[in-house]
């Protein structure tokens, strides 16, 4: 089943953008455990839409309602959890002539091929952001979990069109400059520019994408496993699933090819009688098991394909080429509302990992 992820820790998303609802059942809560909701509900609003003149204005209260794995005091009773979130802002109307003329970069013609026209065009349907919802609520389960083990899990914006923040530092990451809410960058004058990047884009009726970079730190030496099943691997395979992921690198990823094996290389050296290295290009992994050091990767987001721009497509019916104004609400740039949700994933992925080293 490809909406379902994990081996251990697993979750299966489920709905569209427009359907009444969306949700996820998770499996491999522990017994007993309280959640923090209004820890859950913190996450879940910094991804959800309506926020902000940076974001859609589709207003969605993403409160999850709680179907089952719930005892009567509220804690997990070991029964799968599942949970739904109800979709009340969609406007459909804005979406019935792409059926016909799809939109560039978006999934609508992949999609009517392979479901024979069936699929829910409305809001992108299976396809859209709106998915990650759920995702934030397992993720943010699992970063809760995932405390409890000392470690933790925070992105930042690296990137947005060609403006760039503040570079981090490869040896020691300072977790604790990375913002929780808003535009997290390290750098509040490139968090300006972003902004207005952003704004220039959604005033010209166009988009723009970026890069999020994200640190997972507290993990011991020793997880994961080597070639098909690496820890980079699984973590690919969670960020893959966000709508709008076009790349994922780890460490100092493709500047690696130009270096020397010598600027390259992370120098080994014991710190408190434990193994670190003096430098972290590896990221974190090696051979695709962690080495005890922060993980660090980035995902690189593309533009948000619906844009108010006139674009080139074709008419499906008539198989004739077509221009296409897409109408309805949609985000400027995806990438301040996938904070979180790369996050959520890399959570979900190593809290994962964590119970299969038991």
């Amino acid at each position: 089943m490809s909406n379902l992820i994990g081996n251990r820790f697993r979750v299966l998303v489920f709905g569209q953008s427009h359907a009444p609802s969306i949700g996820a059942v998770i499996e491999g809560l522990p017994a007993g455990f309280a959640p923090d909701w209004d820890a859950v509900s913190a996450f879940m609003a910094r991804r959800a839409p309506g926020g902000s003149a940076l974001s859609t204005a589709r207003r969605e209260a993403d409160a999850p309602e709680i179907l089952s794995g719930l005892n009567e005091r509220g804690e997990t009773c070991g029964a799968p959890l599942a949970m739904r979130i109800v979709n009340g802002d969609a406007r459909s109307r804005d979406y019935e002539k792409l059926r016909d003329v799809p939109r560039p970069g978006h999934a609508d013609y992949p999609a009517g091929v392979k479901f024979a026209g069936h699929n829910d065009i409305r809001g992108g349907g299976q396809f859209s952001g709106r998915l990650t919802a759920p995702l934030c609520f397992a993720g943010a389960l699992a970063m809760q979990l995932l405390a409890r083990e000392g470690v933790r899990v925070c992105a930042h914006i690296a990137q947005i069109e060609d403006v760039f923040d503040a570079p981090m530092d490869f040896a020691k990451p300072n977790l604790d400059a990375i913002a929780a809410e808003g535009l997290p960058v390290v750098d509040s004058a490139a968090g300006e520019r972003m902004e207005d990047a952003i704004l220039q884009a959604k005033a010209e009726g166009d988009s723009v994408g970026g890069v999020i970079e994200c640190f997972a730190a507290g993990l011991p030496a020793g997880l994961g496993e080597p070639m098909f099943d690496g820890v980079e691997n699984r973590l690919a395979r969670a960020l893959w699933g966000i709508p709008a992921v076009r790349g994922v690198e780890f460490g100092a990823g493709f500047a690696a090819a130009g270096m020397r094996g010598s600027a390259h290389n992370d120098a080994y050296r014991v710190e408190n009688g434990r193994v670190v290295t003096e430098t972290n290009r590896h990221g974190g992994i090696l051979g695709g098991i962690t080495t005890g050091m922060p993980i660090i990767v980035r995902t690189a987001i593309k533009p948000t394909p619906s844009i108010a721009k006139t674009q080139e497509s074709v008419s499906l019916s008539r198989n004739e080429n077509e221009t296409l104004t897409v109408d309805g609400r949609h985000d400027p740039c995806i990438v301040p509302r996938a904070v979180p949700c790369v996050e959520a994933v890399v959570a979900m992925a190593l809290y994962d990992l964590l119970l299969e080293r038991s």
